[in-house]
């Protein structure tokens, strides 16, 4: 049985000085996590080895995550993180320091009939 998304959440995060670009997606995915409670996990009695997360960062550079960290930075599930060109790089060039903005978008997706 194919699963269905139940949950999209969307984040935004940065790094402001080290043009990081796994920190700006790790803090992206926090900022979705935190808009989100999974209550139905518990109310609905889902194993939470079956439930699959799909995390998608958007950045300028997206060769340059670490997308280890990023999966191991969600709490459930059977993660799955693709990087894609997205986001945004400010330039600073009296500093040549860029702040770096990624976004992150978090489908979750379970089996129902």
């Amino acid at each position: 049985m194919a699963k269905k998304r139940v949950i999209l959440e969307l984040g935004a995060g940065n790094d402001l000085h080290g043009s990081d670009y796994t920190k700006a997606a790790l803090r992206a995915v926090q900022d979705a996590l935190h808009h989100s409670s999974l209550a139905f996990i518990r109310s609905l009695s889902i194993d939470k080895s079956d439930i699959e997360v799909e995390v998608t960062i958007g950045v300028s550079r997206p060769d340059l995550v670490d997308t280890e960290k990023v999966r191991s930075s969600l709490p459930v599930g059977q993660v799955i993180v693709n990087c894609v060109r997205g986001g945004l790089d400010v330039p600073d060039p009296e500093n040549n320091d860029p702040a770096v903005i990624a976004s992150a978008a978090i489908a979750v997706r379970i089996e129902r009939p």
